[in-house]
């Protein structure tokens, strides 16, 4: 029997909207109404953002086909994140980190093997790109889009106005049978344990609920201002905490050949995204003011878009990089920014979004609509935070730029969780990274083949040995769409084996 049957949402945006789409998906037949309460004064960022594959899932769990949302938020397709200066004195200017796809199945253990022999001394290649069907798409600038007796699933993200993706699942939610209010709360009434009861908005309209998702951003107002969870910052080894952002339009050139990747350029002290859009780019400085003033930044960032001269103005961003203790207290989730946040390296905000919803209607309903799962839930959901934060930090911690105080003070953090110094332990030993991987249990957080990537594109090897064998490189002595193809082939005999990818 379900015992909580009015959830009450506070806060729109992406995040409050998805949350809107996926309960009502999920519960409205067992007879639970879903209401979202937004402010009219509070807007949203708006940025041109990017998503991982799990954004795809989304899509699919709440049938909604990309014909249906894409051109409504002039989004395009994402199938790579390529990343350049991070790793100069490495010798590598770029590196690419593609989304895994089941084909690949056939050539991620040829990489994995080449990483490892890389790390004996021989001059073997570790460009991920060459090994990955999407490193390869984004390279000669294709979609993922396949025809329907194509054998493989593909994975990819997509890029996307986050201004329209809310309005655009706003919409849906409502048509869907979600209960849209618009008004400003003021006051929070609490039970006397500690539950929230109803909430109050500024003409005196009083919203009662069983359960509350606090949707609210950064205020966290239901999370941290009534229930008072604490925060835990992740200032120690991550220091960005402010972004500069400005659109830029298309030229001539890349209106009709849009990229389908993010590029992400180390700048000064920091990093600079640009993400392509069907009517325009995204784009931002991703910095720590610890290290350099706005001013700079945006003059920085500025001179970086070649639009120095530019009327367009920019938009300064304040950022909490961190998560809260618990995600659930009480009748109360945290979602999006209330719960936490990671900087937008590797775009991984709307996926831990997608995350603690799914997680959330997976552990309230075995818990028969209860609290009984609540401690599961947090400790699953702090977990995936930290692992996350795990791979961002080793961008960091694996920089060999030397031209500014912000990345050597990155370079000599020694602020690591004990899994990523088990992680860069077995790699420095020249062990078994995917083995260690299993071992901690963290495959579906960032993958095996991800740090892969991440390790290989910083050129994290050693000296190459003095004396090397014949070339008997397969990546270097043949095309890799003939491989592919080859792989193909191979496939149509051999379809009862192949693991999904």
């Amino acid at each position: 029997m379900v015992q909580a049957k009015n959830i009450v949402i506070l806060g729109g945006g992406t995040a409050g909207w998805m949350a809107a789409n996926l309960l009502i998906k999920k519960w409205s037949d067992l007879g639970v109404t879903v209401s979202l309460i937004e402010s009219p004064e509070i807007g949203i960022v708006g940025v041109g953002e990017g998503s991982t594959p799990t954004l795809k899932r989304f899509f699919e769990i709440i049938d909604v086909a990309e014909s249906d949302w894409m051109s409504e938020c002039n989004a395009t397709y994402k199938v790579d994140i390529k990343f350049a200066n991070w790793s100069p004195e490495s010798g590598i200017s770029q590196y690419s980190h593609p989304f895994v796809s089941q084909v690949d199945t056939f050539t991620r253990r040829a990489f994995e093997v080449n990483c490892r022999t890389r790390r004996l001394g021989l001059d073997v290649n570790t460009r991920p790109s060459d090994f990955f069907i999407n490193g390869v798409l984004a390279s000669q600038n294709k979609a993922p889009v396949t025809p329907e007796n194509f054998p493989f699933r593909m994975e990819y993200g997509y890029h996307f106005d986050s201004h329209l993706l809310g309005q655009f699942l706003k919409r849906l939610a409502i048509s869907r049978g979600v209960k849209h209010v618009s008004d400003k709360i003021t006051s929070v009434e609490q039970k006397t344990n500690g539950d929230i009861a109803r909430l109050t908005g500024e003409n005196g309209q009083k919203y009662e609920g069983d359960f509350f998702i606090d949707c609210s951003g950064f205020a966290a107002v239901l999370m941290q201002k009534t229930l008072n969870v604490p925060f835990q910052s992740f200032k120690d080894n991550l220091f960005n905490d402010s972004a500069v952002v400005m659109p830029t339009s298309h030229d001539a050139q890349s209106l009709h050949n849009i990229p389908v990747y993010t590029q992400a350029d180390a700048l000064s002290n920091g990093w600079c995204w640009n993400i392509p859009l069907t009517n325009r780019f995204g784009n931002g400085y991703v910095y720590s003011s610890d290290f350099i003033s706005d001013e700079q930044a945006e003059i920085e960032f500025r001179k970086h878009l070649n639009m120095l001269e530019s009327e367009v103005e920019c938009r300064h961003l304040k950022m909490r990089v961190g998560q809260l203790n618990k995600h659930w207290q009480n009748n109360c989730l945290a979602v999006g920014l209330s719960q936490g946040f990671i900087e937008p390296l590797e775009a991984t905000a709307l996926h831990l979004v997608q995350i603690a919803i799914e997680l959330f209607i997976l552990k309230y309903q075995e818990g028969h609509f209860s609290n009984a799962l609540q401690a599961e839930y947090n400790s699953k959901m702090h977990e995936r935070y930290e692992r996350v934060r795990d791979y961002i930090v080793a961008h960091y911690k694996l920089n060999t730029r030397c031209d500014s105080e912000y990345w050597r003070a990155n370079r000599e953090n020694m602020q690591l969780s004990n899994s990523l110094r088990h992680i860069l332990d077995v790699w420095y030993r020249q062990e078994d990274l995917t083995k260690e991987i299993n071992r901690q249990g963290i495959e579906n957080h960032f993958s095996s083949m991800s740090w892969h990537c991440l390790l290989a594109g910083y050129g994290v090897f050693p000296a190459l040995a003095e004396n090397q064998p014949g070339q008997g490189d397969l990546y270097k002595e043949q095309n890799i769409e003939s491989f592919l193809h080859g792989c193909a082939l191979n496939f149509a005999s051999h379809q009862t084996h192949l693991t999904q990818g």
